[in-house]
């Protein structure tokens, strides 16, 4: 069958996706998960059309047109843990490319299918120190928050020595962004939200106007500005806003490792918690895509039968997106104190998978003055994927038309949803800083 024949034969409906079977016996046997990658791959082949997302498809590609016979068959299995090594869950393939996906018979799930061999494979052998310290999010950001040690970390990161040692310890590559650490993190800075709010939120037809913010590890403790600035925008709406009593990491770093275990502590440690606040009338928001698409797809896929998760996905909202809820029932202000000007702004791929359009473009449009030019492509960092060694550079390249564009561009500022793609890009951006939309769009209240 040729390319222009299976490509005709791919479904038009609306992707629909099934619950990750993490709990059978089948999901990690070894086995089963090898005839459904060669399957996968095998379709992938006759396709091709994802040759230009992450680098997973052309390691795929090179490897079969390589190969002895220019087919699958003559690939080693062996070098199909490189395809799975480079995937990292942005979720492009699914949501944008593939015609295979469900419901079309041939039930392709090219990211889930990554995680199954991701998660095989560590239940089998674990994974490296580095790989692990990468993950430990929380236990790390707790350690590396205390005052001194802040300072020592921080400081080391910052040295090219440091940064040296760091590879080659770990295999953390020198070059790479890595972010600060602070002892006064966003949920001490923001510690009043834990007791009455300073605004009373007002009720419209598609919110409540009561949001609880899970601050997010990397919010509460590398960008916490980032949670302080959404604050006071919500706020100056007149959005009461709250802190929930505690919280731990929403699992993403672990899920992509193929750490199902952990992911489901920290659902066991979070979900309790979101679902109170929303039974007493809240929603909830979060400022790092990863992290809101983990409540609405991740878990609600691993625990389709869980009420409480059901509970929380209802009640999860990017924050532009909730913005732009209040803004349709006339509840947004629109008093700004000064434009942005030409604002150039990438859309990271976890917030494009969500299906909700872009919102954060449309909220800094409303500012006088201001244009917004929204670059829909990947900045190739993924959390862990673009500070490891072996990585980094594919990484880069994957960024790079991302940073072309914005130096085209002429803009007077650089902003990304998620602050670990504007690290990632900002650097390679010598009259730009990494900016988060949220801080923007206070600057533009004035507030």
């Amino acid at each position: 069958m040729s390319n222009s024949e299976v490509r005709r034969e791919g479904s038009l409906e609306a992707p629909t996706r099934h619950p990750i079977d993490w709990r059978s016996g089948d999901f990690y046997d070894e086995k089963s998960l090898f005839e459904e990658l060669e399957r996968v791959f095998d379709i992938c082949h006759g396709c091709r059309r994802c040759f230009n997302l992450c680098h997973s498809f052309p390691t795929l590609f090179d490897a079969i047109d390589e190969s002895e016979s220019m087919e699958l068959d003559t690939v080693p299995k062996s070098l199909y843990w490189d395809v799975v090594d480079h995937c990292y869950l942005c979720d492009m393939c699914y949501m944008t490319k593939c015609p295979y996906v469900p419901p079309h018979e041939w039930n392709i799930d090219f990211p889930h299918l990554m995680l199954r061999a991701k998660a095989a494979r560590f239940r089998k052998q674990g994974a490296s120190m580095r790989d692990k310290l990468l993950a430990a999010t929380d236990a790390v950001g707790k350690f590396a928050g205390i005052p001194v040690i802040a300072q020592v970390v921080n400081a080391t990161n910052r040295s090219k020595f440091g940064r040296k040692m760091l590879e080659g310890a770990l295999g953390v590559h020198h070059a790479a962004p890595v972010p600060d650490y602070h002892s006064k993190n966003a949920r001490k800075r923001l510690k009043h939200l834990r007791g009455q709010s300073t605004v009373e939120g007002e009720a419209t037809q598609n919110t409540s106007g009561r949001v609880v913010l899970y601050t997010t590890c990397y919010g509460n403790r590398n960008r916490p500005e980032m949670d302080v600035d959404l604050v006071a925008v919500y706020e100056h709406n007149g959005v009461e806003v709250a802190l929930a009593e505690k919280e731990a990491c929403c699992g993403m770093a672990k899920l992509e490792l193929g750490d199902i275990d952990a992911v489901v502590r920290a659902k066991e440690t979070n979900i309790p918690v979101l679902a109170a606040w929303v039974d007493k009338g809240y929603d909830i928001v979060t400022p790092i895509p990863s992290c809101t698409l983990m409540y609405k797809q991740e878990l609600p896929l691993m625990f389709p039968d869980d009420a409480d998760v059901k509970k929380v996905q209802a009640a999860m909202y990017d924050p532009f997106e909730y913005l732009m809820l209040r803004h349709k029932d006339g509840k947004l202000k629109t008093d700004f104190a000064q434009s942005l000007g030409k604002v150039s702004y990438q859309v990271p791929c976890h917030l494009r998978v969500q299906n909700i359009g872009l919102k954060t473009r449309d909220v800094l449009q409303l500012v006088p003055d201001t244009s917004v030019e929204a670059i829909e492509r990947c900045s190739g960092h993924d959390g862990t994927y673009a500070v490891k060694k072996e990585f980094h550079e594919i990484s880069k390249k994957i960024a790079r038309p991302v940073v072309n564009k914005v130096k085209k561009s002429g803009a007077d500022h650089f902003v990304s949803d998620c602050p670990m793609a504007s690290d990632q890009i900002a650097q390679d951006l010598d009259d730009y800083s990494a900016g988060h939309p949220m801080s923007l769009l206070r600057k533009a209240y004035g507030i």
